[in-house]
């Protein structure tokens, strides 16, 4: 089955290259000039992915990521300007599941939709992981507290995986990344924290006095396995 993907940019001709190149590998690309219209078509549905430009007249693309997050889980690419790290940052901060930057080579954007797929797909049956009151069924892609699901971005529910299958161990800041699956985007640590903060925050642990996930000063992150 195709993929549906969703180009959000006001680059007309951008859109008109990339769909040129993307039909016939079996994606079809959809085209929404500014924001809110990406958003009007988000809610729609039959969206796979979102194509994501920053640099967008009226609201631009990282108010766009804010309002899609508040309300939709699907894989999201940003577009950067070159070399604009800070756009990058704060993007993958804001729940992205990884960055281009500018000008697009649609061989590369298509090798980046598949890789992001891929990682978001539900997995095969699995085995689930218990850690005290969280279980996740990496299968479903599904953490719950109790019997509440956690409202995870794609991104904090690799990390959260990550975390749970060394549960009792500490994952330094750099392996955690990796381990999540992530080591195809560079990010730096600023990045990182702020992303186990926003997964703490899901797990509903004191900022000030963490009990299930702590933060290992000069070390990393560990899951208490029984937490108090």
């Amino acid at each position: 089955m195709p993929v549906r993907a969703l180009l959000i940019d006001d680059d007309t001709r951008l859109a008109e290259l990339l769909a040129a190149y993307l039909t016939p590998h079996d994606v079809v690309l959809m085209h929404a000039p500014d924001g809110p219209r990406g958003l009007r078509q988000l809610g729609a549905g039959g969206v796979d992915i979102v194509l994501l430009d920053i640099m967008m007249p009226g609201m631009d693309g990282l108010d766009v990521l804010r309002r899609l997050r508040q309300q939709w889980a699907v894989p999201v690419v940003m577009l950067t300007a070159r070399g604009d790290e800070t756009d990058r940052v704060v993007g993958l901060e804001l729940g992205a599941d990884d960055y281009l930057a500018k000008p697009v080579y649609p061989r590369e954007l298509l090798a980046r939709i598949r890789a992001v797929l891929r990682r978001t797909a539900p997995r095969a049956p699995d085995r689930r992981i218990v850690v005290g009151d969280l279980e996740i069924d990496p299968g479903a892609r599904l953490a719950t507290i109790g019997r509440d699901a956690l409202p995870l971005t794609a991104l904090e529910f690799d990390l959260l995986l990550a975390l749970a299958e060394r549960a009792g161990r500490v994952v330094p800041r750099d392996a955690l990344w990796e381990a999540a699956g992530r080591s195809d985007t560079v990010v730096n640590e600023r990045t990182v924290d702020v992303h186990v903060s926003h997964l703490r925050a899901k797990l509903g642990d004191d900022a000030r006095d963490p009990q299930r996930l702590k933060t290992i000063r000069g070390a990393g992150y560990l899951l208490v396995r029984e937490p108090g």
